[in-house]
């Protein structure tokens, strides 16, 4: 997906009643010269088509001829960064951890890479570069181990406990990098502590907001890609996602408001 659809989606999020109703009463000033530039009816098409946007029929009696846009969860996940972290935090755990053990010979060296970088993208810690973990079950995962073509012998799947007295969090933090997920964390909430205080006054004011907002994306952004979002049993003392995900949902719905109010 382009870095420009990405920004849309997360725009149409945070900014919901002048976005997510584009209709021409209530694009005024600085906002309709920005989407007429930008290509504001195209880009809903566009959305639509992919499935990130659903449009339907506003208030028949209050406005016939209007329809709403809306996102649908696929388009809210993307613009969330790819994770919902309510959703991550509070989902449920069994207890049992499981661990993809291998040893691919250099002849499938390919193959090793490419497994590695499902493993990430999954979100499994690594214990070593050939033991990676996850609190999840497999079977969320069915499928995201196909085309790894391997024997038992190079390939294997456990699931279970540990039995020489580990305990969950002394798998946490040799699993998974915390040290830097709290700085990535940091430097988003030194952008957040930047954004811009929105006045009517045009231009100037939607351009800031816009650079701003970009900063802020792609500093989240970079803080769920490290984040393994871990349910809430497992997450480590000091942890600051949930802080950080409560302070960005408090500033995007001030900042959010602000901006409707100069419109």
């Amino acid at each position: 997906m382009k870095a420009s659809t990405e920004e849309f989606l997360y725009f149409l999020m945070w900014s919901a009643d002048t976005l997510m109703r584009p209709t021409l009463s209530n694009m005024t000033g600085s906002f309709e010269q920005w989407a007429f530039r930008n290509g504001l009816g195209r880009r809903l098409q566009i959305l639509e088509r992919e499935q990130f946007l659903e449009r339907q029929a506003a208030d028949k009696e209050t406005a016939p001829d209007e329809r709403v846009c809306k996102l649908t969860e696929t388009g809210r996940i993307v613009a969330l960064g790819g994770v919902d972290p309510v959703a991550a935090w509070g989902r449920p755990w069994d207890g049992r951890w499981r661990l993809v053990m291998f040893d691919l010979p250099e002849n499938l060296n390919r193959q090793r890479v490419k497994l590695r970088r499902v493993l990430k993208d999954l979100k499994f810690g690594y214990l070593q570069n050939s033991v990676w973990l996850s609190p999840d079950s497999f079977d969320v995962h069915a499928g995201k181990f196909a085309g790894a073509r391997v024997d038992v012998e190079s390939l294997t799947l456990f699931e279970g406990r540990p039995a020489g007295g580990e305990s969950d969090q002394d798998l946490v933090s040799g699993a998974w990098a915390f040290g830097a997920v709290q700085q990535r964390y940091d430097a988003w909430a030194k952008v957040a502590g930047q954004a811009p205080r929105i006045r009517s006054g045009g231009e100037t004011t939607w351009k800031a907001v816009r650079h701003w907002a970009q900063r802020e994306r792609l500093a989240w952004a970079s803080a769920v890609e490290a984040d393994p979002f871990l349910p809430e049993p497992l997450l480590p003392a000091g942890y600051a996602g949930r802080k950080c995900w409560s302070q960005r949902i408090d500033l995007l719905c001030t900042l959010a408001a602000d901006l409707r109010r100069t419109q």
